[in-house]
C-alpha cells in the first residue's frame, strides 16, 4: 500500500535491492522470501520476535535521486504481487515525468505530493465506506494473519498478543491471534518456523494456572492435543478474551442464532490507538452482561456508561459511595460494600431530573423524582452537566406509551421475540367475545391462591397471626425503603426475605426481584395478543403439554379444576410460540404450575420468561444445556467443599443423579410444596447461588449417612426421605400431601427438618459463594458438556449409520467430523443459505447438520475415490442432485456418507448401479444432455431438436418406471380400485407403500444416446491417475463399441415392423468395422470424447501397439486427438449437405444396465478396477492436512514462486 513518504538514512541495511531505476528502488526484507543465510534468518527470527514485521511490511519501494544520500519510503507491501503494482505504476505513470524535471528537489517534491494525494483519496473512499477504521498498525497484523494462516476476508482478527508457545519443553516466542472463530500462533526462530491453528469449536477447555513447568500459563485443551502459552504482558486481559471468543463459539453450536448476533456486534463511538473495533466491541459486550446480570434487566438493554458517585440514603441518614450506570432505559446504583444499598430507576418512573446547587459538604449533586413521589440526591459527580444531558437524551427517546394510560399495544413490535408477528389490535380488543384470554377471565385478574382462599374462613391462629407480623414488617420496610421497582435494596431486604416473604405479597416480590416486572411494563398486551396466536396451533411443544397438565401439581386443589389447568395450558403454549427454541420442556410445568399459585396469568407467564431466558439460562431446551452446566458447577463445589463425600459419591455416581431434578425444578419435585416455595423466594433475590449453598447443606446434613453407603440406590433413598422431611411449620396455608413423601415414608420416619434452620445453615457454611466465581464455574462447565454433548451425538450418529455403510466405526468418526467442521466454516465464512437453514436441532442427529453444492463439491474432491480431473466438478453435481432426495438443495451426512459407501466398499454391481443413475435424470440436467448435444452437433443441424425430444422422453419414461411399480402391478391395482372400496383395500395400499421396496437392476431405466455419450466422458476422465491407464481406456473403448452395436440391435428390433433395413444381420463381433449406422453411432461418441478430451494419456503410445489394436480402430483415433471421419466409415462422409439419418443422436437407440454390466465384465481389467476396495483413510488424512497447507501457502508465496520461475 502507499504510506506517507519518509526518510530512510540507511537503505541497505536488513534489505536486499531486487529491482532499480534511476528514481525508484524496490527491495526485500531479508529472511523473507528464499534464501538468505544466516543473516536472513536472523532478520526473520528479530521480526517475528520484536513484530517488526507487523510495522515493516517484506516488500518497499524507496524515492531516491542521484545527488542525495537521503531515501525516501513511498510504499510497502506485504506480497511480491502487491508491491509489482505498485512499481508497474511508478514506471508507466511517474518515470517520464519526473524524467524532465532538472532538479532533483522538484523530483522529491513531486513524487510526495503525488503520493500523499493518492493516499488522501484512498482515505476519502475507505470512509465513505466503511464509518469507522482500525489503527494502521492493527490492519498491518490483521492482514498478516490472514497471509500466514490462509484465512479469508471474512475472519476478523480480535486481537494479537506478544507471548511464548510451549512446543514440548521449549517455549517458542511469537505472536498469539485471536480471531473470531480460531486461536492461532505463529513464531519463526532461527529459521524453525510453528504455526497454530484451533477452532474455537473444538476447544474443550480454557484455564488460566500458574506451576513450575508453566509459570502463569494459559492451557487450551482440544480433544487430541492440549496447548501452553504464557509470558503475557497481562494474562487477565487475554484470557478474558479468549473466554468470550470460545463462549461465542459455545453458543454456535447450540443455536444459530449466534451466527447472526454475532455479525451485527455494535459500533464504537470513537478509534483507540492499536486496539481493534471488535475488541472494543467484546469489552462493550462483556460489561453489558454484567450490567444486565447485575441489575436484572432485560436483554436488549445497551450500557451506555457509568461514573463513581455517592447516593444519599434516607434511611441511613448517610452518603453511600458506589457507582451509577446509565442505560437507554434505566439508572442504577450499586454501592462499593456488597449488599450494602442497590437502586433501579427505570426511566418510565421519572418525572423530573435536575442539577441541586453544590456546597463543599455537598459537590456536584443531580436530583431524580419520579412518580410515586421518591426523590434520589446523587452527588460527587465528575462531569454532571455530561451526565444530565445524557439522561435527558434516553428521557426523550422513551416511548410515549410508557408514560401513562395510552394504547397498551403499542410496544408490541418492541418485544424481545423476533419470531412472534404481532398483531395490531387495539386495546378494546382484549375485552371482545371470543377471545381466549381477556380481563373478564378470573385468573387475569387474581392468582389461583387468592380465588381458592377468599371464600374461607378467616384464621386467628398463631400461624396466622404470624403471618400478619410478617406483612406488617414488610409494610414497614416499604415506608421506609420505598415500594415498586425504584425500592432500595439492602441487607435489611435479604432478612426479610430469608425470614419468609408472606403469600399476600409474594407474586409482586418475585416480580420486582426477577425483573420481570419491567418486562411487563415495557411490553403490555403482549401476552394476550401471543396467546391468540398460539391457540389452535398443533406442534410437538402443544402436544407435550397436553400430556404433561395433568400431572403438574395433582395434589393442590387450585390444578384439579378446568380453570387451573386452562390457565396453565395458556401460559405454557404462550411461552412455546414466544421462543420455538425452547418450545416446551419437562419441568416447566411444575415451575409454572407454582407461579400461577401466587400471580396472575400474565404475572406468570413474564416469571416464566425471566426464568428461562434470564436466571437459568439454557436449563429448558432440549438438550437442558445450562442444567447440566450447574450439575458439573455443583460437583466442583462438592469437591471444593466437601472433599471426602465427594470422592465417595463420585464412586457411587450418586451427584449426577440428584442434582439434575433438584435443579431442574428448584427444589419443588423433591421438597414439600410450602417448605420449596421459600427456597424460590430466596432465589428470585439471590439467584442461583441459594440452590448451590442448599444443595451443599443437603449434603453436609447427611454426610455420615451417605458415607456408609455402599451403592447408589441407597444413598437416593437417605437423600429423598431427608427431603420429603423438610418442613414449613409457619405456613398457614392447609397442608398439601407430598406424594414422593408419603410413597417413601417407613415404618420408622426420620426427624422432621425445619426448612428455616437449612436455609440459615446454608447460608452460615457456604454463604461465601459469590456469584462471579459461580459465573466463572458455568464458562468453564459450559465447554465441557457441550462438547461432550457433541460427543454423544457424533456416537449416536456413528451408531446410526453403522448398519446403512460399509466404513468402520473410525472411518465414519473422521468422516462426521469433516462433515460438520465444513457446515461449521461455511456457517460463520458464509455461504449461499443461512446457517438456520443448514441446522435444524429439531431433526435427527444424522439430519441436523447439512451442506450445500459449494461445500459438497470441496468434499468430494477431496475423498472421492474416483479422480476425474477437470471432470470431477461435473460429476460431484450430478451425485449431490441424486442424493438431494427432497430437492431443497442440501445434503445431510446420511446421505453424504451413504453415497461415500457405496464408491469405497461396494461391489461391481453397486459401483456400476451408482455410475449409471449419476448419468441419469435428476442427477443428469438438461443443461449437460444439451452439452452432450453440442458435442456432437457438426454432425447435424436438426440433431438438436431431435435429441431434445429423445431427452424429455426419456424423463417421462424413468419417472414411469421410478414410480414405485411396474406398469402391469399399477393396472392390476387400477382394476382391483375399481371392485373393492372398503377400509381393508386402503389398508393394503398404505401398508404396500410403507414397505420398504429394494431396489433392483430391473427398475432402473434405459439409458439414451445422449447419457451414454455422458457415461463414456466420465469413464474416460476415470483413471488418468491409474497405473494400468493404457489398458483401462482401451478396455473402455472395447465395451464402448460393443455397446453402441448393442444399443443398434436394439432398435432395430424394435422398429422391424416398420424398417425393412432392420432384416439385415447385425455385427456379431465387437472387432468388426461394419458400415452403417452402428459406426455412425461409434463415430459420435469417439467425437464427443475427443472434444472432451482434456489430459490425452495415449499420446506417448507407440505405433506398434497402434497396430496391434485390431479391435477397435475407434480407441486409436480418439487417444491420437485426430479424428478424420474417413477413418471410421466411408459413408458417414457429408456429401451436399446429405447425411445418414444414423449421424444424428438416434431416439430410438438405448441400452439397459444389464447390457452396460454385462459389457463391463468382458473385460477383466475393469472387472478389477471396480471390484478393488479402496482405502479412505488416506484421504481423510490428506483432506485433514490440506487446510494446513493452505494456511502456509499463501497465494501471495505463489506469486513469488511464479516471478523466480520467469
Amino acid at each position: 500500500m502507499w504510506i506517507e513518504p519518509e526518510e530512510v538514512l540507511l537503505a541497505g541495511a536488513l534489505w536486499v535491492s531486487e529491482r532499480a531505476n534511476p528514481f525508484f528502488i524496490l527491495q526485500r526484507r531479508r529472511g523473507h522470501g528464499r534464501g538468505g543465510g544466516l543473516s536472513g534468518l536472523l532478520v526473520g527470527t528479530l521480526d517475528v520476535v520484536l513484530d517488526s514485521s507487523a510495522r515493516v511490511a517484506p516488500y518497499r519501494i524507496l524515492l531516491q535521486t542521484a545527488d542525495s544520500q537521503i531515501y525516501w519510503n513511498i510504499a510497502c507491501g506485504s506480497s511480491r504481487k502487491e508491491i509489482t503494482e505498485h512499481w508497474d505504476w511508478l514506471e508507466s505513470n511517474l518515470l517520464q515525468t519526473i524524467s524532465i524535471f532538472d532538479n532533483d528537489e522538484d523530483v522529491i517534491t513531486f513524487v510526495k505530493g503525488k503520493i500523499s494525494g493518492i493516499i488522501a483519496e484512498e482515505n476519502r473512499l475507505k470512509q465513505s465506506e466503511e464509518q469507522e477504521e482500525d489503527s494502521g498498525k492493527f490492519r498491518e497484523a490483521e492482514l498478516k494473519m490472514r497471509k500466514l494462516f490462509g484465512m479469508p476476508d471474512e475472519e476478523k482478527l480480535v486481537n494479537y498478543y506478544s507471548c511464548s508457545y510451549w512446543k514440548g519443553r521449549v517455549p517458542r516466542q511469537g505472536w498469539l491471534y485471536l480471531s473470531i472463530n480460531h486461536l492461532c500462533f505463529y513464531s519463526f526462530l532461527l529459521g524453525k518456523e510453528v504455526t497454530l491453528v484451533v477452532p474455537w469449536t473444538e476447544v474443550t477447555q480454557l484455564e488460566k494456572n500458574a506451576t513450575l513447568v508453566f509459570p502463569e500459563s494459559v492451557r487450551v485443551s482440544t480433544r487430541n492435543a492440549e496447548h501452553f502459552f504464557s509470558m503475557f504482558l497481562n494474562i487477565n486481559d487475554t484470557f478474558k478474551l479468549m473466554e468470550q471468543l470460545a463462549n461465542i463459539a459455545m453458543r454456535q453450536l447450540l443455536d444459530n442464532e449466534a451466527f447472526a448476533a454475532d455479525r451485527s456486534l455494535p459500533k464504537a463511538c470513537k478509534t483507540l490507538k492499536n486496539v481493534s473495533a471488535l475488541k472494543r466491541d467484546f469489552d462493550a459486550r462483556a460489561k453489558n452482561e454484567r450490567y444486565r446480570s447485575m441489575f436484572r434487566l432485560t436483554q436488549d438493554e445497551r450500557l451506555d456508561g457509568h461514573t463513581d458517585c455517592t447516593l444519599w440514603t434516607p434511611f441511613a441518614k448517610m452518603h453511600v459511595v458506589g457507582q451509577l450506570f446509565i442505560s437507554n432505559n434505566y439508572i442504577c446504583f450499586s454501592s462499593r460494600e456488597e449488599d450494602l444499598c442497590q437502586l433501579i430507576i427505570p426511566l418510565r418512573e421519572v418525572t423530573v431530573v435536575e442539577k441541586a446547587d453544590s456546597s463543599s459538604v455537598l459537590p456536584c449533586p443531580v436530583s431524580i423524582s419520579t412518580k410515586n413521589k421518591m426523590n434520589f440526591l446523587f452527588a460527587n459527580l465528575k462531569d454532571r452537566d455530561f451526565l444530565v444531558q445524557r439522561i435527558s437524551d434516553f428521557l426523550q427517546r422513551t416511548p410515549d406509551s410508557l408514560w401513562g394510560d395510552t394504547n397498551p399495544l403499542s410496544l408490541i413490535g418492541s418485544s424481545g421475540s423476533p419470531n412472534v408477528p404481532l398483531s395490531s389490535s387495539t386495546g378494546s380488543d382484549s375485552v371482545q367475545k371470543g377471545r381466549h384470554y381477556h380481563p373478564g377471565l378470573p385468573t387475569a385478574r387474581q392468582s389461583l391462591l387468592q380465588l381458592y382462599h377468599r371464600d374461607g374462613p378467616e384464621d386467628l391462629g398463631p400461624k396466622a397471626m404470624k403471618e400478619r407480623m410478617k406483612e406488617e414488617a414488610w409494610n414497614i420496610h416499604f415506608s421506609e425503603f420505598g415500594r415498586g421497582v425504584c425500592m432500595y435494596r439492602t441487607s435489611r431486604t435479604r432478612e426479610l426475605i430469608l425470614n419468609g416473604i408472606p403469600e399476600s405479597l409474594r407474586g409482586e416480590l418475585w416480580l420486582l426481584f426477577s425483573g420481570a416486572q419491567n418486562e411487563m411494563a415495557s411490553h403490555p398486551g403482549y401476552y394476550g395478543d401471543l396467546v391468540e396466536q398460539a391457540v389452535g396451533l398443533c406442534s410437538l411443544a402443544t402436544e407435550e403439554i397436553e400430556r404433561d397438565l395433568h400431572r403438574s401439581m395433582p395434589e393442590h386443589r387450585a390444578f384439579q379444576n378446568e380453570m387451573g389447568i386452562a390457565a396453565l395450558r395458556r401460559v405454557l403454549t404462550a411461552y412455546a410460540h414466544r421462543n420455538p427454541n425452547i418450545g416446551y420442556c419437562q419441568a416447566m410445568n411444575i415451575v409454572t404450575s407454582v407461579l400461577l399459585l401466587y400471580g396472575t396469568e400474565e404475572e406468570a407467564f413474564w416469571l416464566l420468561v425471566a426464568l428461562c431466558e434470564c436466571m437459568l439460562p439454557d436449563y429448558y431446551n432440549t438438550r437442558v444445556v445450562g442444567a447440566l452446566v450447574d450439575q458439573g458447577v455443583f460437583e466442583d463445589l462438592t469437591r471444593a467443599f466437601l472433599p471426602q463425600l465427594y470422592e465417595h459419591m463420585q464412586e457411587l455416581g450418586v451427584i449426577t443423579t440428584i442434582s439434575l431434578s433438584w435443579f431442574l425444578t428448584l427444589f419443588l419435585s423433591v421438597m414439600p410444596f410450602d417448605s420449596a416455595v421459600l427456597l424460590v423466594d430466596c432465589f428470585f433475590y439471590e439467584g442461583i447461588k441459594v440452590i448451590f449453598q442448599v444443595a451443599l447443606a443437603v449434603l453436609h446434613d447427611n454426610m455420615d449417612a451417605l458415607l456408609a453407603c455402599s451403592d447408589e440406590g441407597e444413598a437416593m433413598t437417605i437423600l429423598g426421605r431427608y427431603l420429603d422431611n423438610v418442613v414449613n411449620r409457619q405456613t398457614v396455608a392447609p397442608p398439601i400431601p407430598h406424594l414422593h413423601a408419603l410413597l417413601t415414608s417407613g415404618d420408622d420416619p426420620p426427624p422432621e427438618i425445619d426448612v428455616f434452620d437449612l436455609i440459615k445453615a446454608s447460608y452460615e457454611k457456604f454463604g461465601s459463594l459469590r456469584s462471579d466465581v459461580i459465573e466463572q464455574m458455568r464458562f468453564k462447565q459450559r465447554l465441557k458438556v457441550i462438547q461432550s454433548l457433541e460427543d454423544t451425538a457424533k456416537r449416536s450418529v456413528v451408531r446410526a449409520m453403522m448398519t446403512e455403510s460399509a466404513f468402520s466405526i473410525e472411518e465414519l468418526e473422521e468422516l462426521y467430523c469433516l462433515f460438520k467442521s465444513k457446515h461449521m466454516t461455511s456457517c460463520y465464512w458464509g455461504s449461499s443459505s443461512s446457517a438456520a437453514e443448514r441446522h435444524d436441532p429439531s431433526l435427527p442427529y444424522l439430519e441436523q447438520y447439512r451442506i450445500d453444492p459449494v461445500q459438497f463439491s470441496q468434499l468430494f474432491s477431496a475423498l472421492s475415490p474416483w479422480v476425474c480431473g477437470s471432470h470431477t466438478p461435473m460429476l460431484s453435481a450430478r451425485l449431490f442432485r441424486l442424493l438431494d432426495q427432497n430437492q431443497d438443495g442440501l445434503v445431510n451426512f446420511k446421505e453424504f456418507s451413504s453415497g461415500l459407501s457405496g464408491m469405497y466398499h461396494g461391489d461391481m454391481m453397486e459401483k456400476m448401479k451408482l455410475l449409471y443413475k449419476l448419468h441419469l435424470p435428476p442427477a443428469l440436467c438438461a443443461e449437460e444432455a444439451e452439452n452432450a448435444l453440442e458435442a456432437t452437433h457438426f454432425f447435424t443441424e436438426d440433431g438438436q431438436q431431435e435429441s431434445s425430444f429423445l431427452s424429455d422422453l426419456d424423463s417421462v419414461q424413468q419417472q414411469d418406471m421410478t414410480s414405485g411399480e411396474e406398469p402391469k402391478d399399477g393396472g392390476e391395482d387400477g382394476e382391483e380400485k375399481k371392485e373393492v372400496k372398503d377400509y381393508r383395500y386402503y389398508l393394503r395400499m398404505w401398508a404396500k407403500e410403507k414397505e420398504p421396496r429394494r431396489e433392483t437392476i430391473k427398475d432402473l431405466p434405459r439409458m439414451n444416446q445422449e447419457q451414454f455419450i455422458e457415461l463414456c466422458k466420465t469413464l474416460y476422465n476415470m483413471f488418468s491417475e491409474e497405473p494400468s491407464e493404457q489398458e483401462l481406456y482401451h478396455a473402455i473403448a472395447t465395451v464402448a463399441s460393443l455397446l453402441l452395436r448393442i444399443g443398434e440391435v436394439g432398435k432395430r428390433f424394435g422398429n422391424g415392423a416398420k424398417k425393412s433395413e432392420a432384416q439385415a444381420q447385425p455385427p456379431a463381433h465387437q472387432g468388426e468395422e461394419g458400415p452403417g449406422e452402428g459406426t455412425s453411432a461409434e463415430a459420435q461418441v469417439c467425437r464427443a470424447l475427443a472434444d472432451a478430451q482434456l489430459e490425452p494419456p495415449m499420446q506417448q503410445m507407440s505405433d506398434e501397439e497402434t497396430k496391434d489394436d485390431t479391435s477397435v480402430s475407434s480407441y486409436s483415433v480418439v487417444s491420437s486427438g485426430s479424428l478424420q471421419c474417413e477413418d471410421i466409415a466411408d459413408d458417414t462422409v457429408l456429401v451436399s449437405g446429405e447425411q445418414r439419418r444414423g449421424s444424428a443422436l438416434d431416439a430410438d437407440w438405448s441400452i439397459t444396465f444389464e447390457q452396460v454390466l454385462a459389457s463391463l465384465l468382458t473385460e477383466p481389467v475393469l472387472v478389477e478396477y471396480f471390484e478393488r476396495k479402496m482405502d479412505i483413510q488416506a484421504k481423510i488424512a490428506a483432506c485433514k492436512a490440506q487446510r494446513a497447507v493452505e494456511r502456509q501457502i499463501s497465494s501471495a508465496f505463489d506469486h513469488e514462486l511464479l516471478q523466480h520461475s520467469s
